[in-house]
């Protein structure tokens, strides 16, 4: 019995580590709480692995960020003036 103990406890832990990620994951998908947190620690990754893909993760954040131009109506005369 002593020898089978150490085994009982990993397979207990793994047991319980197991059932805490299903249930964080439930948590998750009903919050949509993902979605950030994932996206940032990705990013982490690809920046350290892969230098290209950090410069396209955050040259596409940029992007997303960026307001599009407003037209200023530069074909439209003007009342008054010039233009």
């Amino acid at each position: 019995m002593s020898r089978l103990l150490p085994l009982l406890a990993v397979l207990a832990g793994l047991t319980v580590t197991l059932a805490l990620l299903t249930l964080l994951a439930r948590h998750v998908r009903r919050r949509g709480t993902a979605g950030a947190g994932l996206r940032a620690a990705l990013a982490a990754h690809d920046e350290v692995w892969h230098g290209t893909a950090a410069d396209s993760y955050c040259e596409l954040q940029v992007q997303a960020h960026r307001k599009d131009p407003l037209p200023d109506d530069r074909w439209r005369r003007r009342e008054g003036g010039r233009g």
